[in-house]
């Protein structure tokens, strides 16, 4: 999968050092998938939820931090819509529309 952007969660992780192993290892695992599907995704990270509106949910860290991203199957890429911990993800309204 295309991740766009990788600069998103760089600069993320540098506010927030003790999340930069967890998503570089959700990132490598998630360029290196060619998903067709929510079941393809859910093979790759089990803890992912789908939110509606092409939006998934990735838990980061034993859920600890979460990635939310939009993903456009039949162009094989993902845009990475939010990244945070989980207290902040909580406080999201209307997370399908992010």
């Amino acid at each position: 999968m295309k991740i766009i952007s990788f600069k998103v969660l760089r600069e993320y992780y540098e506010l927030e050092p003790k999340s930069e192993t967890a998503i570089r290892e959700w990132y490598k695992k998630a360029e290196k998938a060619n998903w067709n599907n929510f079941s393809d995704v859910k093979k790759t990270f089990n803890s992912v939820d789908s939110v509606g509106n092409m939006r998934y949910v990735f838990d980061i860290k034993g859920n600890d931090y979460r990635i939310v991203a939009k993903v456009f199957f039949r162009i094989k890429s993902l845009y990475i819509r939010f990244v945070g911990t989980h207290k902040e993800y909580d406080k999201i309204k209307n997370i399908d529309k992010i």
